[in-house]
C-alpha cells in the first residue's frame, strides 16, 4: 500500500494499514473502502444496523485497548460510526 494518510473500513473503523486486511471487490482488486471481516467479493459479509455492527465490535476495541471500558466504547463508537461511509445518513 502507497504511503497514505491512516484509512480505515468504512464500515466497522479497523485501520487499513495492510492490504492484507482489506476486502474484495466482485472482480477480486481490493477494496479501498472496507475490510475483509465487513466486505468480501463485492458485498458487505454481513446485513446488520450501525448498532448492532458497534456490539458485534465492542468486544476487539476492547480487547485491542483502544477503550478504558464498555460504556466509554460504545458512546464513542456511536459518535464515530455515523462519519464512516456505511452508515452515513443521506441528509
Amino acid at each position: 500500500m502507497e504511503n497514505q494518510e491512516m484509512r480505515f473500513c468504512q464500515s466497522c473503523a479497523m485501520p487499513l494499514d495492510q492490504d492484507e486486511l482489506r476486502g474484495t471487490e466482485a472482480g477480486g482488486s481490493l477494496s479501498p473502502d472496507y475490510c475483509k471481516y465487513c466486505y468480501q467479493n463485492g458485498a458487505f459479509t454481513r446485513e446488520q444496523t450501525m448498532e448492532q455492527a458497534i456490539e458485534n465490535d465492542l468486544p476487539f476495541v476492547l480487547k485491542a485497548g483502544v477503550y478504558p471500558d464498555a460504556d466509554t466504547a460504545r458512546r464513542e463508537m456511536l459518535k464515530f460510526y455515523p462519519t464512516l461511509k456505511r452508515w452515513k445518513r443521506a441528509d
